[in-house]
């Protein structure tokens, strides 16, 4: 702290300490960088200056974490919620190089869950006769209803959202912990199949009106309460260019929401697998989505359609999140740090365990020879992704065509700096320049708690200020 006092009491030091941190203020744990940075001419490959970390203020640079889970890092997880929304509603709205005819493709968002591996606790809603919706107990049952362990599987509790009892097995004997991981770790498998599935579906019609369609989708995964995943997905239809099929264009007449909404309808209830064979389950465990399917139009003027910025909204949100909903938070385990967390007494120690068990007795397949066995799972990965409850895929995927990428944006965010500095410097190159640096891992997070502090203050006054000039230009538009 008193390091801090100290950098603050000196403006020339402080501003300039809180100018050379800006990238990573707000960071949890940033990354500690030292080594030399070159400043090389793009046209001769002449150095024309270099610049040693030990001139620079702390002796090091500071890099992001870059972690997308809020519960990890909040500044961080914002920029790739941000980033997320620009990505989704790009290809929505057009923008971020999509044509905004896109706005006339039909598109569909939906919500595909995981099967029930046992009865949990959960909110439940119905509407009353005067069409406003009201909860429901849990679990009403007239009369005990024992499960083999004698525990009385009823709950006549009305539960609110938020309460650490939702998502937790009414038995955990009862749960089938080991399948939920399993359907985890091969969940993105699933996904791949069903999205070909509706590919296959939708040619098929679109065939018999003489046309021809591309599916394009944006994808996040969100961890339940009860420890499994579910998808919420972006989907679009897109018309096919013959002379240039990388051409995003308008579909044909024919291809309408309703084809749409179907082939995802048909694929997310026909596809289906197994997976190899355990000692546990020598017969593999059946991989199959949840009979809950959410289909729901966008920009459509019927009942029930949402509109492109909540769509956005909905997908950025749930892409910052991670298993912390179990109310399990852990990085990646060993066999050390497992212990603490693979516990009998809890449903996601439970998970954890049943990772770490299966993973240990599993197939002797490595992860190439599983891939070629049509994708199917290597058990063994169950342990690398214990941490995760088995859930080891992307929490954001897209189609190639559906949108622009994250690395552009990320670099688009970066060439804005790069403007941004040389404007503040009053500095005009005149050739172009590349910077090229060498630096060699030095650390993880602020040198002192002092700097921690200084530097979280700083970001979370830039955010304010950010947040104001966006309310101001809101205010200015309407």
């Amino acid at each position: 702290m008193e390091t801090a006092l100290q950098r603050a009491a000196t403006t020339a030091d402080y501003q300039a300490w809180i100018d050379h941190t800006a990238s990573a203020g707000g960071c949890q744990r940033p990354v500690r960088l030292r080594g030399e940075s070159h400043i090389v001419s793009e046209r001769t490959g002449r150095v024309i200056s270099t610049r040693h970390t030990d001139d620079m203020p702390g002796g090091v640079i500071y890099k992001a974490c870059g972690n997308r889970r809020a519960a990890v890092c909040p500044s961080c997880a914002e920029t790739y919620r941000g980033d997320t929304y620009q990505l989704v509603l790009a290809g929505l709205a057009g923008g971020k190089g999509i044509p905004t005819t896109v706005t006339q493709h039909p598109s569909a968002f939906v919500t595909f869950t995981a099967p029930t591996f046992g009865p949990v606790h959960g909110t439940r809603t119905v509407r009353g006769r005067d069409g406003g919706l009201r909860n429901r107990p849990c679990r009403p049952r007239r009369e005990p209803d024992l499960c083999p362990h004698g525990r009385d599987l009823r709950c006549l509790q009305t539960h609110s959202d938020g309460e650490k009892i939702l998502g937790t097995p009414l038995c955990l004997d009862c749960y089938d912990h080991d399948h939920q991981v399993v359907w985890n770790a091969m969940s993105g498998e699933l996904w791949r199949r069903t999205m070909d599935r509706a590919k296959e579906l939708l040619r098929t019609e679109a065939k018999k009106h003489g046309a021809s369609v591309k599916l394009s989708y944006g994808k996040v995964a969100e961890m339940q309460a009860r420890g499994v995943a579910h998808f919420h997905a972006l989907t679009r239809l897109d018309g096919v260019n013959p002379l240039d099929p990388s051409v995003i264009e308008p579909p044909a007449c024919a291809a309408t929401y309703t084809m749409l909404a179907d082939a995802i309808r048909r694929a997310a209830s026909t596809v289906r697998f197994h997976t190899l064979p355990h000692p546990d389950q020598p017969d593999g465990w059946l991989i199959e989505w949840g009979t809950q399917l959410d289909v729901r139009p966008v920009r459509q003027t019927v009942d029930g359609a949402i509109t492109e910025t909540a769509v956005a909204g909905y997908l950025a949100k749930y892409a910052t999140k991670g298993a912390e909903a179990t109310g399990h938070s852990s990085a990646r385990l060993t066999p050390t740090t497992v212990r603490h967390y693979a516990t009998v007494h809890t449903h996601a120690g439970r998970l954890v365990d049943a990772c770490w068990r299966l993973g240990r007795d599993g197939s002797d397949l490595d992860e190439t020879e599983a891939a070629k066995n049509s994708g199917r799972l290597s058990y063994r990965r169950l342990q690398r992704w214990a941490h995760m409850l088995g859930f080891g895929g992307h929490f954001s995927t897209k189609s190639r065509q559906y949108s622009t990428t994250l690395k552009a944006l990320r670099e688009a965010r970066a060439n804005w700096r790069r403007d941004q500095h040389k404007t503040r410097d009053h500095t005009d190159d005149v050739e172009t320049t590349l910077i090229v640096g060498n630096f060699t891992y030095a650390g993880t997070g602020w040198k002192t708690i002092g700097d921690a502090l200084l530097a979280n203050t700083a970001a979370a006054k830039a955010r304010e200020h950010r947040r104001l000039i966006k309310e101001q230009l809101a205010e200015s538009n309407e």
